[in-house]
């Protein structure tokens, strides 16, 4: 599981469009729609409905939700950590 595909998902959560979603993160549609494809592929089904009004969740799409949300806000505490350790920002020229 990619970290970017999870935050694609997320941002279509909550915009309810893959165009705005996408928009949001900073890339195009198409690579947007394939990160979550292939999150889709992995998990073994489809995240979202997608019709004309718009996007829903699927029974998959809303199981998973609260686990992407927790992922993301780990992540983003782990870079808060990280940014305020001392030579962390050394550690990460040497790498």
């Amino acid at each position: 599981m990619e970290m970017h595909s999870i935050k694609y998902c997320l941002a279509v959560y909550s915009e309810r469009s893959f165009t705005r979603a996408a928009r949001r993160c900073g890339v195009a549609q198409p690579s947007l729609s394939n990160g979550i494809r292939k999150l889709e592929q992995e998990l073994g089904g489809p995240l979202f409905v997608r019709n004309v009004s718009g996007i829903a969740l699927t029974l998959l799409g809303r199981a998973v939700r609260p686990h992407f949300e927790e992922i993301d806000r780990r992540i983003e505490r782990i870079r808060k950590i990280s940014s305020n350790l001392p030579n962390a920002g050394a550690a990460r020229r040497k790498a």
